[in-house]
């Protein structure tokens, strides 16, 4: 794919870039500051990210211009994501040398005077990240990363370069040493070069299963360590004993967050007979009153899709449902207009032989189940090879206790939607990945947890 910029909204190409030569990458990974960065001071540190944090902050209508010209979200939610960046930043430089503390333990149980164990950074880590949320899936690798002591090497996705030159950019005004953060304009192709250097020590991936697959393989070779947030297809379960209102608004923002191009979308919604027919004439007519329009304007919903081979896929998605006899109960055709918009859309009567029925749709497409018990939608939930978020909207404690234990994912949000936070951990289980990102646990991901034994 050629790195370029392209407005989702209108087609248009905006600016073009010219991808590294073997030279220039060759440079950049020479430059990489890891052995000097790890020796400066948890306080600079600190101190370099909150003055990223006020940085970002200063230019956050700017930076939410950049985010909708690239990838087509809305300008609303480019603001948001602005917000949790900067959130992310202060949080890592508020609370990262609590996590960068040594952790004592019994020296005299192991015939020690002292044990401890001291978190110390791994060097170099090679960051793929994707473009549906190009400043928030590079900050949450970014911000943990620099706070520990390593350094980052950016590879984004093609389409938002801007995004990814605009990281590098901040970090460096931000006060951070030279080549501490850099961006690699490489294509795909050369991700494997860069894990397999020596100077590489780790890799963190947010993308697609082959992707994920493709980078696993590599890192398993060169024995690196890696982190993988991989594809979603969330199940939202729906109980009697819950406000539909509230579930049905919800439900509403689960599918269509991100213009429908998440991996933490709730995608397949799982509703309890006694309240199907109601939830569903709800959540319908709600979905059907999404404004689709430029993402600039303040009153659109759902903005266009990034890149017109994904709105290619979840049209083909659709007309293989449908093909097959699955119902469109609103939207399901593309609107006559330029731009690669397509509309919130609802299915009912999606069986296996479909493809989105075993598979993830990355755009504003919703599925709807009939189920008669909690079990029958766990037992559905669980029969999908994905397993990053869920959801279970009930006021019943028996049933919130049977979905904590029985989900198989790796978060599990009640009464509420599958969001990031960067005060709690984020990642999944099954196909979906391994490790941890955010958090204390997201940070030490990327250490080496040294064990320290001291005679007497």
């Amino acid at each position: 794919m050629a790195i370029a910029s392209t407005n989702p909204a209108t087609g248009e190409i905006v600016e073009r870039f010219e991808e590294l030569t073997a030279g220039q990458l060759e440079d950049r990974l020479a430059r990489a500051a890891a052995e000097s960065y790890r020796l400066t001071s948890v306080e600079d540190r600190a101190g370099w990210l909150r003055a990223a944090a006020d940085h970002l902050e200063n230019e956050a209508d700017d930076v939410a211009e950049l985010i909708v010209t690239e990838m087509g979200k809305t300008l609303r939610a480019a603001r948001q994501e602005v917000a949790k960046c900067v959130a992310g930043l202060r949080f890592y430089a508020e609370h990262g040398p609590g996590f960068l503390r040594d952790v004592d333990g019994d020296g005299e149980s192991v015939g020690a005077r002292h044990t401890y164990v001291t978190y110390q950074p791994i060097g170099t880590v090679l960051a793929v990240m994707p473009w549906n949320l190009p400043l928030w899936q590079a900050m949450r690798f970014a911000a943990p990363a620099l706070m520990a002591g390593n350094v980052g090497l950016l590879k984004h996705a093609s389409n938002v370069p801007q995004c990814a030159l605009y990281m590098e950019r901040l970090f460096r005004e931000a006060g951070f040493p030279e080549d501490v953060f850099q961006t690699l304009l490489i294509p795909s192709g050369k991700v494997a070069q860069v894990l397999r250097d020596p100077r590489v020590a780790a890799a963190t991936l947010t993308g697609s299963e082959p992707a994920g697959r493709s980078v696993a393989s590599i890192a398993g070779e060169e024995i690196k360590k890696v982190v993988l947030e991989l594809g979603g297809s969330d199940p939202f379960i729906v109980m009697p004993s819950t406000d539909l209102d509230r579930a049905t608004d919800v439900a509403v923002v689960a599918r269509t967050l991100n213009n429908g191009q998440s991996c933490i979308n709730g995608k397949r919604f799982f509703v309890h007979e006694d309240i199907a027919d109601a939830f569903i004439e709800k959540f319908v007519a709600k979905m059907g009153a999404l404004v689709v329009g430029d993402p600039m304007d303040q009153d659109t919903d759902i903005g266009p899709l990034a890149t017109e081979s994904g709105r290619q896929d979840v049209e083909d998605y659709v007309e293989d449902a449908v093909g097959k006899g699955a119902t469109v109960l609103v939207g399901g055709e593309r609107p006559d207009r330029p731009g690669w918009y397509y509309p919130p859309t609802v299915l009912s009567g999606t069986t296996p032989e479909m493809r989105m029925y075993h598979e993830e749709v990355f755009g504003p497409v919703a599925q709807v189940f009939v189920v008669s018990s909690l079990e029958e939608a766990l037992r559905e939930a669980n029969g999908h090879p994905y397993g990053l978020g869920s959801n279970l909207w009930s006021e019943d404690e028996a049933e919130r206790a049977l979905f904590v234990r029985d989900v198989q994912s790796g978060m599990a949000f009640i009464n509420g939607h599958t969001t990031s936070y960067p005060e709690i951990p984020f990642g999944g289980a099954k196909r979906s990945g391994y490790g941890r990102e955010l958090s204390d646990l997201g940070m030490r991901e990327f250490m080496n947890a040294k064990t320290v034994w001291v005679g007497g």
